[in-house]
């Protein structure tokens, strides 16, 4: 498979201009299925959620979806009754120029909070959008769905289900206000397989805790966080209906896809300059290990000292003592990469701190942390904290 070939059997995609942004990029995207797919979805957990995630989380129940129907630009988000009946009337507007059901249409916005849809705008380029719909169209739904995005984030990959050929493609878009809780993140993905709805939700669930819900630019949970997967079962493959050999080959496919999405998003992170892993090790439990890994990688203290390239373990050992778990400081170990710098919780020294200072100069490195308290540990990737990430940030409704 070529590294640009996106076309999924019974899929068409769409992207266009349709003055939403100020900068006239693209901004209206939109995924058809030819067919009714199954649906499976997460969204986000922000108690203040935009309206298009409130008429998403009530059509999922179906299971069923065709069209999804993205804008940038404007988050339709905090707009009160009116940004629901905004929601409603562009799935609308979209499923009469399909010919299919509203309540298939799953709407999707992102953007600037606060401010009412400009729906005439909607009006008038709907009917463009859909007949721009088209097999080779993966791309320009893309490029519609970025916001502060430096580059458009893909993946795609392939499988055999009892036989059959099937793809698995994905997008996603976030470098701001990330930290899912399921980042503003949007993912959707299409697949020619056939799915039972219950189990591809399971599976979307079970992948997203360990991808999309491990990552972190700057710890902000959005209003529109949405991840959505359509199956339309054209591959011909009888239906999984439940977790057998078969099922757990989709599942590794779409582990890699969410895995390799979920950590372009954190290389995006807004004016990121490092990719970072943190590993916290040997926590009491799964739970502590997560607080403990979050505390690091939410310090600005200690993301500013990547920025700066500045090995300062005194900031992590920092961030660990005030993040609501018990530990004991004179048996915690950190390393970066593979070189040592914290042992039983004091430094190991200038000599061998200078092989630390040398790992954190390289674009992606690995932070590992071991409490010696248990067998708990997580994993979760997250950025540097740059003078740009501001610069983006003050002024980005202007």
């Amino acid at each position: 498979m070529g590294i640009q070939d996106f076309k999924v059997p019974g899929f068409q995609f769409s992207g266009i201009s349709a003055g939403i942004k100020k900068n006239g990029k693209k901004d209206l995207g939109l995924i058809y299925s030819e067919i009714p797919a199954r649906v499976a979805g997460i969204f986000t957990t922000n108690a203040v959620k935009a309206a298009p995630v409130q008429v998403g989380m009530e059509r999922i129940k179906k299971g069923v979806g065709q069209a999804i129907i993205i804008n940038s630009g404007n988050a339709n988000a905090c707009t009160g009754s009116q940004g629901l009946k905004d929601a409603r009337k562009i799935s609308s507007m979209v499923a009469r120029g399909l010919g299919i059901d509203e309540k298939l249409v799953f709407p999707s916005s992102t953007g600037v909070i606060g401010v009412p849809l400009p729906l005439r705008k909607f009006e008038d380029r709907v009917p463009e959008l859909i007949q721009s719909l088209s097999p080779d169209g993966w791309m320009n739904t893309v490029e519609a769905i970025m916001t502060t995005d430096a580059f458009p984030k893909v993946e795609a990959a392939t499988c055999r289900l009892k036989g059959k050929i099937v793809k698995l493609c994905g997008m996603v878009k976030g470098a701001g206000m990330i930290r899912p809780n399921m980042a503003t993140m949007l993912s959707f993905l299409v697949t020619n397989a056939n799915i039972k709805t219950s189990l591809l939700q399971r599976m979307l669930q079970k992948v997203a805790d360990v991808t999309y819900n491990r990552i972190t630019v700057d710890g902000d949970t959005s209003t529109n966080d949405t991840v959505l997967i359509l199956a339309n079962g054209m591959s011909g493959h009888p239906q999984l209906t439940h977790m057998d050999r078969d099922g757990e080959v989709f599942l590794a496919m779409l582990y890699r896809v969410c895995k390799n999405l979920a950590k372009s998003v954190v290389k995006d992170g807004e004016g990121a300059t490092k990719l970072v892993e943190i590993l916290i090790r040997g926590a009491k439990n799964g739970e502590d290990a997560k607080k403990a890994a979050y505390a690091i990688a939410h310090s600005p203290l200690v993301k500013t000292a990547f920025f700066g390239e500045d090995a300062n373990w005194g900031r992590i050992l920092c961030a660990l003592g005030h993040c609501g778990i018990p530990i004991n400081p004179n048996r915690i170990d950190v390393s970066f990469d593979q070189a040592s710098i914290v042992k039983n919780g004091m430094g190991v020294g200038a000599r061998l701190e200078e092989k630390a200072a040398e790992v954190i100069k390289k674009k992606s490195f690995k932070v590992t942390v071991d409490l010696h308290q248990g067998k708990g540990q997580f994993l979760v990737f997250t950025t540097d904290l740059s003078i740009d990430y501001v610069k983006i940030n003050a002024s980005y409704r202007s």
